[in-house]
């Protein structure tokens, strides 16, 4: 296992994105290797190597794979206003933002959001849990590129390039978080997608397994 100060400089210089370990998610032309939970028909597509969440979609597209200890990275694009997360270590279910761990994707700067939203809701942070470090989103319509390290109680959330959340779950102890979070500790799972009615799209999807 990597040192942890050795894998944060890694995860902060992207130098891991051409490490020969990662595998990608996404083929960039299909749904293959993917599950959708939801309500009524699926509506994510891939299209021009984009995993693309359309507007209206409230349904979960997770991976048929589970994954314990990773290193996640891909890139995403939003509308203003744009509404979506990661879910990682989750349940094929639905609410897997409390079931399981969310890490919030989420345009916190759109009008809409100002005023409204708790600590814990802004873009990176682990939804309803740890609040991220704000002011890192590129203009709405660019790409973000992103990076999730779940390393056992670890999580740690890199954004174009600044770690913006650095926690580990094992120290979460407080009981109204855990009653509204049971997931947050789980140490396996699926990890996907969670729409919110915005476009959103995706692509460049890979991961590294770690011990």
């Amino acid at each position: 296992m990597l040192l942890e100060s050795n894998l944060i400089l890694l995860l902060t210089c992207g130098l891991l994105q051409q490490d020969a370990g990662f595998v990608d998610l996404f083929d960039g032309k299909t749904l293959n290797g993917w599950v959708y939970v939801g309500q009524g028909k699926n509506q994510y597509f891939a299209k021009d190597g984009l995993l693309v969440c359309p507007v209206g979609e409230t349904g979960n597209l997770l991976t048929e794979k589970e994954y314990s200890n990773f290193i996640l990275r891909f890139e995403f694009r939003m509308e203003e206003g744009g509404n979506n997360g990661v879910a990682i270590r989750s349940p094929l279910e639905k609410d897997l933002h409390l079931k399981g761990i969310e890490i919030q994707i989420l345009d916190d700067q759109a009008p809409r959001y100002r005023s409204v939203l708790k600590a814990t809701q802004y873009h990176g942070s682990l939804y309803g849990v740890f609040p991220a470090r704000r002011g890192f989103l590129r203009k709405t319509g660019a790409w973000n590129e992103q990076t999730i390290l779940a390393d056992h109680g670890k999580i740690h959330v890199v954004l174009n390039g600044e770690t913006i959340l650095d926690e580990d779950v094992n120290t979460v102890h407080d009981p109204q978080v855990l009653a509204e979070h049971p997931g947050v500790k789980r140490p396996l799972g699926h990890l996907g997608f969670l729409g919110h009615l915005s476009h959103l799209e995706f692509r460049n999807i890979r991961i590294k397994k770690l011990p």
